[in-house]
């Protein structure tokens, strides 16, 4: 499979056919995530029943089960096995199918924005667009948690076996996904790069961001 293939049907059709294996190798072989820690973090930040979106929900774990327990929860997934799985495990949560770079939503229509892992897996020149829409769908004041680029610049490419299947990964370094952000009208808190041991995969590092809107986007 070569690169001129569309990004997001590799993406879409290799998480349909790697879910069981994925979910193991996350439960079972990665270590040193800190996403639960993260997400508590934010938790702790919300009003009651605040309404979050999620973008690239996945299956469910562990974001999905954190925040549907305590408020208004949407998940997006371009992979209908993910949201299969991800709806039989948070029936309390609302779930779309959709490529989240083109999602249509309302300005300041949510409390917080969840991505985790799932930036390396948009095309990186559509990054600095969607920062700037997903600081339009937040309140003012309102969060975003997510993973970015983490210590190298890493233009697109596909990994042919990614858990059994070929994968689109794509991002830009740490200090250049800091200032998209920052370009975007989202206030960084709090920001570390952190590595995690993924098993068969060797490290991976990603850039943790728990960012702001700021109150009045240009």
């Amino acid at each position: 499979m070569s690169i001129s293939d569309d990004p997001k049907r590799i993406v879409e059709r290799g998480y349909d056919a790697i879910a069981d294996r994925f979910a193991e190798w996350a439960r079972n072989e990665v270590t040193g995530s800190p996403a639960i820690e993260y997400l508590e973090r934010l938790l702790a930040l919300l009003p009651p029943g605040a309404d979050v979106l999620e973008l690239g929900c996945g299956n469910g774990e562990p974001a999905a089960r954190m925040l549907a327990a305590e408020h208004r929860y949407t998940g997006v997934d371009i992979s209908s096995e993910q949201l299969r799985r991800a709806r039989a495990l948070v029936p309390t949560g609302a779930f779309v199918k959709a490529d989240y770079t083109k999602l249509e939503q309302p300005a300041s229509c949510v409390d917080a924005v969840v991505a985790l892992y799932t930036f390396g897996h948009v095309p990186r020149e559509e990054l600095p667009g969607l920062y700037e829409r997903i600081a339009s769908w937040l309140r003012p004041g309102g969060h975003l948690l997510a993973t970015a680029g983490g210590r190298r610049d890493d233009p697109d490419n596909v990994e042919e076996d990614w858990l059994g299947a070929p994968m689109f990964f794509s991002g830009f370094d740490m200090e250049t996904s800091l200032r998209l952000l920052a370009e975007a009208g989202l206030e960084v808190l709090e920001h570390e790069l952190i590595c995690q041991d993924e098993g068969e995969h060797g490290e991976a590092c990603f850039l943790w961001v728990l960012a702001r809107r700021v109150a009045q986007l240009s």
